[in-house]
């Protein structure tokens, strides 16, 4: 059976992107001119834009048309770390996967020969969102203290992470240091277990996919028709007790991401044609 009219049209300019004749950041022809070369109608080269942008090769931009999109080496997160989280032993005490903050971030992304760069900590107290204080097992709108960054990889920016704590961590005097807006060298996981004695042993992942807000795209650099995932990470304690949730967005278009499950080797990211 042969394939709509607008599916055609998206093939034949997908391979003209993937040979490089309409190259990244390049202007696609106008509507009219798309029209005329396809003999299609208004509608049908409509249809064959979105297709374009649903599998993120062009965006549109308001009152200047539709481009290519520049393609960005996407960077692979491994979600799954050693069961024991927070061990004094273990190499994922205060690593990326299990803590927001610390120069374990910068170093993950440097084991990959890419280079990593974060913003300044962002500190404020706020009332907790129905999403967050579900988490925390709190009111909703009771008070949070929220420890915001955004991320960049090879100057691209990555992702924006916002890792909300309860406030009796802070009122409790135990904890000052959550609302200083500078890093916590050790990681705040460890900090929480030498200021507390709240460790973490384990985490719930949940990711949902949803549009930017008008933020995002702007920081991103992407339409409104893009893409991202929002990975909301809940951190337990020895008595399965929520201690914190770290919110990290991840624009679609650059980031992958890997689950274990079992014994498996270390990923050969260059071998797997996969990626």
């Amino acid at each position: 059976m042969a394939q709509p009219l607008y599916q055609q049209i998206a093939d034949d300019l997908c391979k003209r992107i993937e040979s490089g004749s309409l190259g990244p950041g390049q202007q696609l022809p106008t509507e009219l001119e798309l029209r005329d070369t396809y003999n299609a109608s208004r509608n049908t080269i409509r249809d064959a834009i979105k297709r374009l942008m649903s599998l993120g090769l062009v965006e549109t931009r308001p009152g200047a048309g539709t481009y290519v999109t520049e393609r960005i080496d996407p960077f692979v997160t491994v979600l799954t770390t050693p069961p024991v989280i927070g061990s004094p032993n273990s190499d994922f005490a205060i690593d990326d996967s299990a803590d927001p903050e610390g120069a374990s971030y910068l170093s993950m992304v440097g084991k990959s020969h890419r280079k990593a760069a974060c913003s300044p900590v962002r500190v404020e107290v706020r009332p907790a969102p129905k999403s967050i204080a579900s988490r925390l097992r709190i009111p909703s709108g009771a008070p949070v203290v929220a420890r915001h960054q955004e991320r960049y990889i090879d100057d691209s920016p990555w992702s924006v992470q916002t890792t909300f704590y309860p406030m009796e961590f802070v009122t409790s005097g135990l904890a000052p240091r959550l609302l200083m807006a500078d890093d916590i060298p050790e990681g705040t996981v460890r900090y929480l277990e030498d200021a507390l004695g709240c460790r973490q042993v384990g985490y719930r992942d949940w990711i949902t996919a949803r549009g930017p807000d008008s933020s995002e795209q702007q920081f991103f650099g992407i339409g409104h028709d893009c893409v991202v995932l929002e990975l909301f990470r809940t951190g337990f304690d020895e008595g399965g007790s929520p201690m914190r949730v770290t919110v990290t967005v991840y624009p679609a278009d650059r980031n992958q991401f890997i689950v274990n499950s079992g014994e498996v080797p270390s990923p050969s990211f260059e071998q797997d044609e996969s990626i």
